[in-house]
């Protein structure tokens, strides 16, 4: 009975003590500390640009607050830059609209507004319960939509959710057809653009074939998945949008509208963006799993 209860026991202890671990994160990630440093910082960009004071390169301001790696701290530079509209986004491909998200971090601690898209009904829902009940954002929570993305259907979930013209940030991160989204999408004008790239393919310019009923984990062995960094610029420039930055690892890119912040942000190449060892032939592989 006592080897029972101690097997019993462990994965208890381990469960008990992994959301413990999340809970103390949330707490610090959301804390009035962790608002006012980046608030900040955000009024130091602004200070220096007034100024015309030096700023970092977009590849010294990454950090994570709530993204997958670093595109936090990149996202607040560029808004910094570029300044603020009304303070909203559109997260599309959310996961469950906190953990790795693009976007959590304007939700939870600089008071964006935004929608939320995610196609798994569970993760959606559970990104709508967290927001309904955060101090932060029970008052006016994002939008939160369940719907599978295509380039077909993608303008009319955007505009359904009551989001038109200008928007601050947009998300794309649906593991396949990111390209083929944001070339569709016109019921938004976002200032800045984060989209799901694979550095897999390195330099060339290479993109999948669009599917609207694509899904990776279905993807046979060797099929082409996603966009490639070169051809994602190729979209971007074509419009509007400049390549300024991405997260470490390169697989989320990041892109500021050609009317922005040009002598303060300037454009990058496509090897900027790959620098990291992860990100070259030997080391790349398909983004990371949220």
């Amino acid at each position: 009975m006592s080897r029972i209860r101690k097997a019993i026991a462990v994965p208890v202890r381990r469960a008990l003590g992994d959301f413990l671990d999340s809970r103390l994160e949330l707490a610090a990630a959301t804390s009035p500390a962790t608002k006012a440093a980046l608030r900040q910082l955000f009024g130091e960009y602004r200070a220096a640009i007034a100024a015309s004071r030096p700023l970092p390169p977009v590849t010294e301001t990454g950090f994570r607050v709530f993204s997958e790696v670093d595109e936090d701290g990149v996202i607040l530079f560029l808004l910094a830059a570029a300044g603020l509209d009304r303070g909203r986004f559109v997260d599309i491909g959310a996961g469950d609209c906190v953990s790795a998200s693009n976007c959590a971090n304007l939700a939870l601690n600089l008071g964006f507004h935004g929608l939320f898209v995610e196609a798994d009904p569970e993760r959606i829902e559970a990104g709508r319960r967290f927001y309904a009940r955060r101090p932060d954002t029970r008052t006016h929570p994002p939008l939160t939509v369940q719907s599978f993305v295509s380039r077909e259907n993608v303008d009319d979930v955007i505009a359904g959710a009551g989001f038109d013209g200008e928007i601050d940030v947009l998300s794309i991160d649906i593991d396949g057809n990111d390209f083929w989204v944001w070339e569709a999408i016109s019921a938004v004008t976002p200032r800045i653009v984060v989209v799901e790239t694979h550095p897999e393919h390195g330099l060339e310019d290479v993109c999948a074939p669009y599917r609207p009923d694509f899904e990776w984990r279905r993807a046979a062995a060797g099929e082409p998945v996603g966009a490639s960094p070169a051809a994602m610029v190729r979209l971007g420039e074509r419009l509007g949008y400049r390549l300024v930055g991405g997260n470490r690892f390169g697989f989320n890119a990041c892109f500021l509208r050609d009317d922005l912040a040009a002598d303060i942000v300037p454009a990058i190449g496509v090897e900027e963006l790959l620098r990291h060892d992860w990100s070259r032939p030997s080391g790349a592989g398909p983004a990371p799993d949220r």
